[in-house]
């Protein structure tokens, strides 16, 4: 009998350290804003997209099916989030950062689905991308790349628009997104 309970003991131990809160789970507090990045100096698609950062846009999959057109000719990473989804807040400082560095050379776009827009809006103050991010409450932006699975995803386009890689799933380090930039958008 006292070797059940000490079990029983120790299961609901273990039961309640797994549903504490994870790392990834947290929400960052507010980040140092990415280095600015001068719109003079970028090619005039990318500088129209970083003119409209740090925002919600809407227009559905048309939209960013056009908006994909107008960038063809330059690489581009579109990452799916959503303010509720834990592995999207923990990786979304590594988007900011590779935004910001490869501002001259890749467009970035987010696709903000299945989300409260006033959660989705307070969070973009918190961590400002530096680029727009589409509203997409049904997925269908998501279905134009492949991306309605997981949260997050991230698909990567070459430079003659091709979709060359989808990534369900978070990063878990900066240097691992940074590898999936130099490898899919060629």
């Amino acid at each position: 009998m006292r070797a059940a309970v000490a079990i029983l003991a120790g299961l609901a131990l273990l039961v309640l350290a797994a549903c504490g809160e994870r790392p990834a789970d947290r929400s960052p507090g507010p980040l140092p804003a990415p280095p600015r990045v001068s719109t003079e100096d970028l090619p005039p698609a990318l500088a129209e997209l970083r003119g409209e950062g740090n925002r919600l846009i809407t227009g559905g999959p048309e939209r960013f099916r056009e908006q994909l057109a107008e960038l063809r000719g330059h690489p581009v990473v579109v990452n799916k989030w959503a303010s509720w989804c834990g592995p999207c807040r923990a990786e979304f400082p590594f988007f900011r950062s590779q935004a910001a560095k490869r501002a001259r050379q890749v467009a970035f776009i987010g696709v903000n689905s299945q989300d409260d827009p006033d959660a989705a809006e307070a969070f973009l103050r918190r961590l400002p991308p530096g680029y727009p991010s589409y509203i997409d409450r049904d997925l269908e932006v998501a279905a134009v790349f492949k991306g309605v699975g997981a949260f997050p995803t991230t698909a990567f386009y070459d430079a003659r628009g091709r979709l060359a890689y989808v990534k369900q799933g978070g990063y878990a380090s900066e240097r691992k997104l940074a590898e999936d930039i130099e490898r899919y958008t060629r």
